[in-house]
């Protein structure tokens, strides 16, 4: 696991220079550091490919951020490059080349000591052994990343329990990973069909924040990528502001929320106890902390649903100013409710294992 990255994607065969340009300045401000390039669907010369992808990476270099090549067998044929050399490459000042479409393990591992140090990023996309008969040719490892694919059609991306297994096989030998979100309003991709570009596919159509904290709460993935371009400002600005790092849910507090209950979810690093029960997520902390400051009851004799925020009242003995979320409904009129974490987040409790930190947000 390394240091967690956002990205972005650029098309130059489908786009125009100022407008990624634009893009990226626009990226880097909001914290990107990392560029998809697809490169599967050029059509000028040698020479016109080089100049036009050469121009753009050039910019994002010196905006700070690394640029990967996604590329296929049929790209290096059609542009004359040698496996063996990947000279073409490094002298359009890329960080490293992806390989859409894998050969026979012998050649990424000799692939992966090229002499001007690119990194070679395989395709994680698919539950075979492909990355251990990499290894098995003694790859130089630092040097192999992972990134798995988008898909463009709706209904196609990976299945969530597939993504684990995939994953997972990578995330085995500390390989760096990345996976694509979704822009709600891009509309340039590889191809003609564009119905965002994710890699889940429940993560399609959901904010593209909440994308991203699912793709992270995972423990999968260490850099997230907006498949398509160009997203708006307002998606940058929300990837920019999420926490990469643990679940920080959006809290959509109850009218009579008061100040310390406001102060209970919102300042305090929550984690969750490490005995765990099905009913409820205890962070048990607040209570030690605020144990002397009263509390009293207030939309407590309803039933609680599932994502519900509750905070122990004035009757609820030691357990006054404990935080609690609500896994199973249930009534408990000794428990304040406070608010409710945001609909679309609900999927991401189920990532708050034993002694999972996370934090509030409203």
């Amino acid at each position: 696991m390394t240091m967690r990255q956002l990205g972005l994607s650029i098309y130059p065969d489908h786009s125009d220079f100022e407008e990624n340009a634009a893009y990226l300045k626009l990226g880097q401000h909001y914290g990107f550091t990392r560029i998809f390039m697809s490169m599967l669907e050029i059509s000028g010369t040698v020479a016109e490919t080089k100049a036009k992808y050469q121009k753009i990476i050039d910019v994002g270099n010196q905006l700070g951020y690394q640029t990967i090549l996604d590329v296929s067998p049929r790209i290096f044929k059609q542009l004359g490059i040698s496996y063996k050399d990947l000279k073409f490459f490094a002298d359009l000042h890329v960080t490293g080349i992806r390989l859409d479409e894998g050969f026979d393990g012998a050649t990424e591992a000799l692939l992966s000591y090229n002499p001007y140090g690119l990194i070679i990023e395989l395709n994680m996309s698919n539950d075979v052994d492909y990355l251990n008969n990499i290894l098995s040719y003694q790859a130089n490892v630092p040097f192999i990343y992972g990134c798995h694919n988008f898909y463009p059609q709706v209904g196609t991306a990976l299945p969530y329990n597939f993504f684990v297994k995939c994953s997972e096989r990578f995330r085995k030998f500390g390989i760096h990973s990345a996976a694509f979100v979704a822009s709600q309003v891009g509309t340039m991709g590889p191809w003609n069909v564009n119905d965002g570009l994710p890699t889940l596919e429940a993560d399609r159509r959901l904010p593209i924040a909440v994308q991203a904290k699912h793709l992270f709460a995972s423990g999968l993935i260490d850099d997230v990528i907006i498949g398509n371009a160009y997203a708006s400002e307002a998606e940058l600005a929300a990837l920019s502001a999420i926490n990469r790092y643990q679940v920080q849910f959006h809290i959509e507090f109850e009218a009579q929320t008061n100040a310390i209950e406001r102060t209970i979810a919102l300042t305090p690093q929550h984690f969750r106890r490490g005995d765990i029960n099905p009913n409820v997520i205890r962070s048990t902390m607040p209570r030690v902390t605020y144990k002397e400051t009263p509390n009293s009851p207030h939309d407590n004799d309803v039933e609680f649903q599932r994502g519900d925020v509750l905070v122990g009242n004035d009757n609820f003995g030691i357990y006054k100013n404990e935080l609690q979320v609500v896994l199973q409904p249930h009534c408990e009129p000794r428990k304040n409710r406070i608010g409710r974490i945001a609909p679309e987040e609900l999927l991401l409790l189920d990532f708050i294992k034993p002694w999972s930190k996370f934090r509030f947000v409203d």
